[in-house]
């Protein structure tokens, strides 16, 4: 632990695998840059989801096309000023552990049920966002008054269920993207398989610290590959449209712009705020497990309370930051985790280099748009790998604990139940109000920690045998 965490003065390429230090530039931003690539996409699809869908308050119109640009751009932003505060804090806001935060999709079905309704729109959401990580940041710096009911088994549970419920993620993309038309196309299968292997042949080919930048080789040359299936007519897997047309729309620079500047001001409504605040828990559940996966799989230790006082916060005030600028709510990305876990890059300037890669990329729109257009099929065989090795960690943590009945019964139930409700062909919660079927329907992580932890609370720990 402490030659990991240790403060270094001297500038070395090999500080990439301690905390704090710093890492030459020439080595800093190749791996900060593949944090980026790993999450861009993902960062910018539930902005685009939600945004598609909302209707502005009172007028029931949709969004114009600029505007979802910009709300792109923001999304960008706020995730690059999230970041910072995870690896910097300012006061008890910040973990100071290498966790890159993005635009949540735990959200999705809460946020679209706010937005779509006419009396509060895309206007209400923002307020709903706005309040509900206060909420959660003041949960957060609160969290040592309720970490003991988070006990190992908990977090155990809740990261093995990040790491499964992350899997459809990886392999739609491997697909070509949810919802394509092409779906399962053999030219996507191939190029999320060439991906794949070139990750896994860089990996043992590389020597020192640049095999741990095999996501990244991977993705340049799936992406190359795929620039030779467009060009050669064999299959359009790359888009450069959305380049000239965001030129064409915005510029080649603009600043992000808070909602308070445009016309769409923000409106807090209780019931809104009430119908997102259950979210808000579950996706602290989230990036309590990530910490921990972090600590125990990078640092190889355990979480302390500072460090999930820290992240929680971060998650909701970050959340509110973005709220401010017409966003969606944030949350520490498990993909970075799986990266984290998997490459031991954990230095916190590297990953400073990927933030204020993101933060420059919302400063020029073109610049955004052209990360927007790497090939599905390219993520997903760079991501397949980076999200099974989540769940390795919660196995690794779950080996830690007792292998006695309580928590076989524990462990048993919380997936039967939490992953099992994202497996049934209709809404198991239809006498309920729809916000419970929303938070638990799609989302596995929700019903293994709702399980996980009432059980943890009410289960009798079994008494040791005296011999």
């Amino acid at each position: 632990m402490g030659n990991k965490e240790e403060q270094i003065t001297a500038i070395s390429e090999k500080n990439i695998y301690q905390l704090n230090g710093r890492v030459p530039l020439s080595k800093a931003i190749p791996f900060g840059l593949q944090h980026v690539l790993a999450m861009f996409v993902s960062n910018l699809a539930p902005v685009l989801i939600v945004c598609g869908a909302a209707v502005v308050r009172g007028s029931g119109e949709s969004l114009t096309a600029v505007e979802i640009t910009r709300l792109l751009q923001c999304a960008m932003f706020v995730a690059g000023i999230g970041t910072c505060l995870q690896l910097y804090p300012v006061w008890k806001i910040g973990s100071r552990l290498p966790i890159v935060m993005g635009v949540s999709f735990t959200f999705l079905g809460s946020l679209l049920m706010i937005c779509t309704n006419p009396a509060l729109g895309y206007e209400g959401m923002v307020g709903a966002v706005i309040l509900g990580g206060i909420f959660e940041g003041i949960v957060g710096l609160s969290a040592k008054y309720w970490k003991r009911f988070l006990t190992p088994i908990v977090s155990a549970n809740v990261v093995i269920a990040i790491g499964l419920s992350l899997l459809p993620v990886s392999m739609n993309s491997w697909g070509g993207g949810n919802g394509a038309a092409d779906f399962g196309a053999w030219y996507h299968l191939f190029v999320g398989l060439f991906t794949l292997i070139v990750c896994l042949v860089s990996r043992y080919l590389l020597k020192g610290v640049y095999k741990n930048l095999n996501i990244l080789v991977g993705l340049v040359f799936g992406y190359l590959l795929s620039v030779v299936f467009t060009v050669a007519g064999i299959a359009p897997l790359v888009d450069f449209s959305g380049i000239t047309k965001t030129v064409g729309e915005i510029g080649f620079f603009s600043l992000p712009q808070p909602v308070f500047f445009t016309s769409h001001m923000p409106v807090f409504n209780i019931g809104a705020f009430f119908t997102i605040a259950i979210v808000f828990l579950v996706s602290a559940a989230e990036t309590t497990g990530a910490t921990t996966a972090v600590c125990t799989g990078a640092l190889g230790r355990d979480i302390k309370i500072e460090e999930l006082q820290g992240s929680l916060a971060v998650d909701g005030f970050s959340s509110t930051i973005s709220g401010c600028f017409g966003c969606l709510p944030l949350t520490s990305f498990s993909q970075n985790v799986g990266l984290v876990t998997m490459t031991g890059v954990i230095n916190r300037f590297t990953i400073l280099m990927g933030a204020l890669i993101l933060i420059l990329s919302s400063l020029f729109p073109p610049l955004g748009a052209f990360f927007n257009s790497l090939p599905q099929p390219v993520l997903g065989g760079c991501t397949v790998m980076m999200f099974g090795s989540i769940m390795y960690e919660g196995m690794k943590m779950l080996k830690d604990c007792a292998f006695d009945d309580r928590t076989m019964i524990i462990v048993s139930l919380a997936f039967c139940i939490g992953v099992g409700l994202t497996q049934t062909d209709g809404n198991l919660f239809a006498a309920f109000p729809s916000a419970v079927g929303d938070i638990f329907n799609g989302n596995a992580v929700a019903g293994v920690f709702v399980v996980s932890l009432l059980l943890s609370l009410l289960l009798p720990k079994e008494k040791k045998q005296v011999e």
